[in-house]
């Protein structure tokens, strides 16, 4: 079956079209067909001209110019929040539009364009099932002592407050890979997996269940990242409010855009800051020190919560591609057992591989992610091909 996945941002549409089994054999990577990215969606040109691509039915109608002559089965939705209705992906209808508007509440970034391309491509392809596939879902198995904050119970539960989770599209897809690569039953592992990105979340995962993670009612808290602060503690937000007089959209501003490795170092690429620590420069060097720390903070915590760790993993742009960053926070982990080998660590080996040293307890492994294969996999499963 040929499956369509479509990731739409406020300006942005990526989408790539893959040749699937029938069955969707879980480690089948598929055939890409076609891929490509649509942006500067109602962004006018210079001058006073009109948007090229004025919104998202103009961008899908693009993208369906784009893969002409190539049959689409289904088409899968990447939606960052599906709160706690969603733990699946699940077939869109009218019902399912409307409440993904609604979720809109808690992820008001995400969920309004995701939510765009999926009207257009409802409209685009009338007879085509579209699924939404959820970023929260994978986390759906956290229990409640995890998902639960300490707050006044019945206030928090009135408005949904919880932690959800995100990057789960990415987390389901690594711990199958990592099991595939260990040649090892995905029940029987314990992983923390790191995915590091301009986005930063890392996860504890007990025989491919997700049990905690680092992000919480938003992708705002838990490791440092590119602008976003992680965890704050919420007094100095307080604080920050009385002697400072920064209103709320003022401390939105200030810990999703001027945080994390920019508000530290000035710096927001993960590759700057490193370059800048060489040099010397001591703001990068603390950016560094402080986003390695809080990351051995998680994983020393959630291999705890595990009763033990299998391996560490890394994904996505920065974990796959640092190995400074790896040293730096494996470095502080050799009493869970985890060591690196220096040569695999910077070796020019790209894909899955193994960077443990030899002797280590518990293996440090990269597996690059793929979050559009795991949507059109999720896909399948749902239109039962």
């Amino acid at each position: 079956m040929n499956v369509g996945v479509v990731n739409a941002g406020s300006s942005s549409l990526k989408y790539r079209v893959l040749a699937l089994p029938e069955g969707g054999a879980e480690g089948a990577p598929g055939e890409i067909l076609a891929e490509g990215l649509i942006d500067r969606i109602g962004v006018a040109g210079s001058g006073d001209s009109a948007p090229e691509v004025p919104d998202h039915d103009a961008a899908l109608a693009r993208m369906l110019a784009d893969v002409a002559g190539i049959a689409i089965d289904a088409v899968g939705h990447r939606v960052v929040h599906g709160g706690e209705r969603f733990d699946a992906p699940t077939l869109v209808d009218d019902g399912v539009e409307a409440a993904i508007e609604e979720l809109a509440e808690l992820a008001p970034l995400h969920n309004p364009p995701a939510l765009a391309g999926i009207r257009a491509a409802r409209r685009a392809l009338p007879g085509v099932p579209q699924v939404a596939v959820f970023d929260t879902a994978f986390h759906r198995t956290l229990p409640p002592e995890a998902a639960t904050y300490a707050l006044d119970l019945d206030l928090a539960r009135a408005h949904g407050v919880r932690r959800y989770g995100f990057h789960g599209t990415s987390y389901r897809y690594v711990a199958g890979a990592t099991a595939r690569f260990l040649g090892r039953p995905l029940a029987d592992l314990r992983l923390v997996v790191l995915h590091l990105g301009n986005g930063a979340s890392a996860c504890a995962i007990a025989g491919g269940r997700s049990i905690d993670t680092s992000m919480g009612l938003t992708p705002l808290a838990g490791l440092v990242m590119g602008t976003r602060s992680g965890d704050v503690d919420p007094g100095a937000l307080l604080h920050l409010a009385r002697v400072a007089g920064l209103g709320a959209d003022e401390l939105d501003a200030l810990l999703n855009r001027r945080s994390g490795l920019l508000g530290l170092s000035g710096h927001a690429d993960m590759r700057e800051v490193v370059a800048a620590a060489e040099a010397g420069d001591e703001r990068a060097e603390l950016a560094l020190g402080v986003m390695a720390h809080r990351a051995r903070h998680y994983v020393g915590g959630y291999a705890a919560a595990l009763g033990g760790l299998d391996a560490l993993v890394f994904t996505a742009g920065i974990g796959e591609n640092s190995p400074e960053v790896r040293t730096r926070i494996v470095g502080g982990l050799a009493a869970l057992g985890l060591e690196l080998d220096p040569g695999r660590n910077r070796g020019p080996e790209r894909g899955p591989r193994d960077l443990s040293a030899e002797g280590a307890r518990a293996r440090t492994l990269v597996i690059p992610t793929d979050e559009e294969l795991e949507i059109a996999r999720q896909t399948l499963e749902v239109v039962g091909g």
